[in-house]
């Protein structure tokens, strides 16, 4: 049976590519072992299910562990309506569970009569561990659905209480929580704003700081395996290194990116028996042009949390640099949802993700003011080597800003004049090319803009005008970026607010560089 990339999140043939998760999982069975309870929260289409699942196989060879794997996804309304039908669904799950694994202790829970409130479910829970000498672990999985209701609540602050207690009352020993959401911060999701609290019933919870993302290292075993049994070559270190570039390492952006590989562009050509970077590329371009739940899971949030859309917004498209502070409300929300990462300043969180969030808020926000009548496309502004003339694409910019101004009142292009040039240029890239954006540290509020067209690499540095003074001295961060990337040349877009502006376009030499650069 030929085998397939697993996409987290998605149902494949149980043979599968995997990347190493060895360190992950070991750090997580270490926190099981010593009987802690967590919460094991990523974004979505993390590898959390995943994992639950190694985690629970292995757990199943070990004759001192008994894994009950249950779900709360899907489960019906009526039994988050009282303490009492939110206990009696989960003894119902772990009896069915253990009936499906010919578990003994079936026998025990079925002889027990009905509970009828979570004082009788506890003790219930006490008399089913003491009827066996293996260790319970219970691993729940899409907690989500259920963290807006207080019978959950209730539910976890008896959990609490046996967890409190379990140094002279028998309880489970380990007890992993699986969803979005850290349970420890429950204000995000309670739906009653007044009883929104930090003071979670999961505060006895250890902190889970397992990163599910994947570095080149442990992107490479999955690509040595595919190899091995497909007959391919690739520059394995290579191909993994630009696979994190793109991704960061989300997996679902990983594999989704080698299933397009494996089964889209190789199939137009079915002698080719080799991966270049190229098809890296193919494939990012490919995925920024479909739909999927994980995209539409994006945007969602997006929409569904203003402050964060604007935050994102000022990030993305204006450059603004916000420092990280994990406490910040917005921007934990935005790291529950995989916006943000970890970083010292406020960035998001991969570069798919960046391209694909500009391209919705360029669609969103400025999709009419871009439809001139003569519609740009690369192949207008292509030389003879298959690249971009880039100097001619800030010229017909430049002509384009000049009518505006004529238009528009000239806050309106200040406060937007950032994404009125990314969403001109999105036409002319066309899906050939694409743009990466770096924010910059500096009091310019710069933002630089990378942009590759087939093979070929352009660096645009956009600013607002600030004074001589600050312009010499983003001649001099330019030049220095360039010197980053190994290029001699770069390009340099200044919005300018003064009366006299002449919409000037010339080329600076500065610190053996050639700086084409326009004002608009």
């Amino acid at each position: 049976m030929k085998k397939e990339f697993n996409v987290t999140g998605t149902c494949f043939p149980s043979e599968h590519y995997m990347m190493d998760n060895s360190k992950k999982f070991g750090e997580i069975l270490e926190l099981i072992e010593r009987g802690k309870y967590f919460s094991m929260h990523h974004p979505r289409q993390f590898g959390k299910t995943t994992m639950m699942e190694t985690l629970v196989n292995a757990l199943k060879e070990r004759a001192d562990y008994l894994p009950i794997r249950l779900s709360f996804q899907g489960i019906d309304r009526k039994w988050h309506e009282s303490d009492e039908a939110f206990g009696q669904m989960f003894m119902q799950q772990v009896t069915r569970y253990l009936k499906i694994k010919k578990s003994p202790l079936v026998d025990f829970l079925q002889r027990n009569p009905k509970t009828e409130n979570l004082g009788q479910v506890s003790d219930l829970i006490t008399d089913l561990v003491m009827e066996t000498e293996k260790k319970l672990v219970v691993l729940i999985d899409e907690v989500d659905a259920s963290s807006n209701y207080a019978a959950f609540l209730n539910f976890l602050a008896m959990l609490r209480t046996k967890y409190l207690e379990r140094g002279s009352i028998p309880t489970f020993h380990s007890i992993v929580l699986i969803g979005v959401h850290d349970i420890k911060n429950l204000k995000f999701k309670l739906r009653d704003p007044e009883a929104a609290q930090y003071n979670s019933p999961w505060n006895i919870a250890a902190d889970f700081d397992v990163d599910l993302s994947f570095h080149p290292p442990e992107i490479a075993p999955m690509l040595v395996e595919y190899c091995e049994a497909e007959g391919i070559t690739m520059d394995i270190p290579a191909i993994a290194e630009r696979l994190y570039y793109h991704t960061s390492g989300y997996p679902f952006l990983v594999t989704k990116l080698c299933k397009n590989i494996a089964e889209k562009i190789l199939k137009k050509a079915p002698n080719r028996k080799h991966w270049t970077l190229d098809d890296v590329e193919t494939s990012v371009q490919m995925m920024l042009q479909e739909e999927n739940t994980n995209f539409e899971s994006l945007t969602k949030n997006l929409e569904n949390h203003p402050r964060l859309y604007n935050l994102t917004y000022e990030v993305l498209v204006n450059g603004l640099v916000f420092p990280f502070n994990p406490d910040e409300p917005i921007t934990k929300l935005g790291r529950i949802y995989g916006i943000f990462k970890k970083n010292g300043r406020l960035k998001i969180h991969n570069r798919i993700y960046e391209q694909r969030i500009y391209n919705y808020m360029v669609s969103k926000r400025l999709e009419q003011m871009v439809q001139q009548k003569e519609r740009y496309l690369g192949h207008q502004f292509e030389t003879p080597e298959g690249g971009l003339n880039f100097e001619r694409v800030l010229r017909k910019f430049q002509a384009f800003m000049k009518e505006q101004r004529s238009k528009r009142d000239v806050n309106f292009l200040e406060r937007e004049w950032r994404l009125i040039f990314l969403a001109f240029l999105k036409p002319i890239l066309n899906g050939i090319g694409h743009d990466f954006k770096e924010v910059e540290t500096s009091d310019e509020k710069r933002l630089d803009v990378v942009v590759t067209y087939l093979q070929y690499k352009y660096i645009l540095e956009l600013k607002i005008w600030r004074g001589t003074r600050a312009h010499e001295k983003g001649l001099t961060q330019l030049a220095n970026y360039l010197d980053i990337h190994g290029v001699d040349s770069g390009f340099l877009l200044i919005f300018d607010t003064r009366k006299e502006l002449a919409f000037e376009a010339k080329t600076i030499e500065h610190q053996n560089k050639s700086l084409f650069t326009v004002w608009v």
